[in-house]
């Protein structure tokens, strides 16, 4: 069994295994775990302790295979007190996402009281059964997914906390953003307002603002998709740990039909 979500295979090459594997195509990977190695790269550029990442978007150009990855990372405005990082991710030459971040200076400025609602009480741990009928397994299993408001099997918000169950890569702690970024790109199926039986729900990027970075493992999503009319959508979430709220997620999302299958006679 593999022990994480990325294998490194050297000169910036990685192999993603079976625990980046997304919920509706077996052979492509779930937004969160790549959205978190793109992020990786860009903090290893020009490390600084008195830097945060305040804003993560991952462009997701095509579906991202489960395989080998090539990652690259620059500094697209480097600067003292705001710097802008972007990071590429491609596969057999083909670039398959594309990130940014700013990142800004820690200043001694006073917090304020939050005004985003605090997230629910962290439920005790329940027996896993598998992801819900028309999901794939892969990413579920590597996530330890518990329940405090709605359903993944029912339509409707829903608030979930969950927490990596193995490391990003191996030998190495995720960073606090790491942790919530592979999390944050659960808001859609978090919050499903369609039949995965008919339909997918796919998004086309991930957008994260943070006002603080998390502490601890636990990240909770508290989610809500809305839809419109000819397939289009959108799905945003609070991200809070154990300590309240942390920032916001949202989704752009495309409602496609799923391919109808066509019984083949004995």
């Amino acid at each position: 069994m593999d022990e994480s979500f990325y294998v490194p295979l050297g000169d910036d090459r990685w192999q993603a295994t079976v625990h980046t594997t997304g919920p509706w195509d077996p052979r492509a990977q779930h937004g969160g775990p790549p959205s978190a190695l793109l992020c990786r790269a860009m903090r290893r550029l020009h490390p600084r302790d008195d830097m945060m990442i305040t804003r993560f978007t991952c462009e997701i150009l095509r579906p991202i295979p489960v395989g080998e990855l090539t990652i690259s990372a620059r500094r697209a405005r480097p600067g003292l007190s705001v710097e802008l990082l972007e990071a590429t991710m491609s596969s057999h030459g083909h670039v398959v996402a594309r990130a940014s971040a700013w990142q800004v200076q820690r200043t001694e400025a006073a917090a304020t009281a939050a005004r985003l609602a605090g997230p629910p009480p962290l439920p005790g741990k329940p027996e896993f059964t598998g992801p819900p009928p028309g999901w794939v397994d892969g990413y579920m299993s590597a996530i330890d997914i518990r329940a405090a408001r709605g359903s993944l099997t029912a339509p409707g918000p829903g608030a979930f906390w969950g927490r990596m169950l193995y490391p990003l890569v191996p030998g190495e702690e995720p960073n606090p953003v790491e942790r919530a970024l592979v999390i944050a790109d659960s808001g859609n199926g978090a919050s499903l307002e369609i039949d995965v039986a008919r339909w997918f729900s796919l998004n086309t990027e991930l957008t994260v603002h943070l006002h603080r970075e998390p502490v601890g493992e636990w990240i909770c999503l508290d989610a809500q998709t809305t839809l419109s009319h000819g397939g289009t959508g959108i799905a945003t979430s609070v991200l809070s740990d154990l300590d309240g709220p942390i920032g916001v997620g949202a989704q752009a999302l495309l409602i496609a039909p799923r391919p109808v299958r066509v019984p083949q006679p004995a």
